[in-house]
């Protein structure tokens, strides 16, 4: 793995980000692996996070180093630029976001598993960035049994 991440992959990564809204976020809980789906905007070459407070994990990612991943596996290509994969792995802190910041991320969800989502904002700063990227042929649903 990379130590540090070249301008370009960073610039290449934050263009594929900002194309869809929800990654995963993973880190440890209680010395266990856990992922966590977070919606995600790209702002003034930040990554910010917004993820439902009342399941607590953003207890476990702040001061910690986080790996947030996003992509276009499971959907349609429309633009025709292949599948890729975005792997942000940085250090995670707390944050206010500003108006834009919020307009940015758009309306929040109603409610998380039944109770009223309650947003919390956090910023992962980038150590390194990894982008993979597939072109050409296609992708074949083979069905089991």
């Amino acid at each position: 793995m990379p130590s540090d991440t070249q301008p370009d992959d960073l610039q290449r990564g934050f263009e594929l980000l900002a194309r869809v809204n929800y990654g995963r976020v993973a880190t440890s809980m209680r010395a266990l692996p856990f992922l966590a789906s977070a919606r995600h905007i790209v702002a003034d070459g930040r990554l910010l996070l917004r993820l439902h407070r009342g399941y607590g994990y953003h207890v476990a990612c702040i001061g910690s180093v986080v790996a947030y991943g996003a992509d276009n596996l499971g959907g349609e290509d429309p633009r025709g630029d292949g599948q890729w994969s975005v792997q942000c792995v940085g250090t995670c802190e707390q944050i206010e976001p500003t108006t834009a910041e919020l307009e940015l991320f758009g309306p929040a969800p109603h409610f998380a598993d039944g109770e009223l989502f309650d947003p919390v904002y956090l910023r992962v700063a980038p150590q390194f960035v990894t982008v993979h990227e597939l072109r050409g042929g296609s992708a074949r649903v083979v069905p089991l049994g």
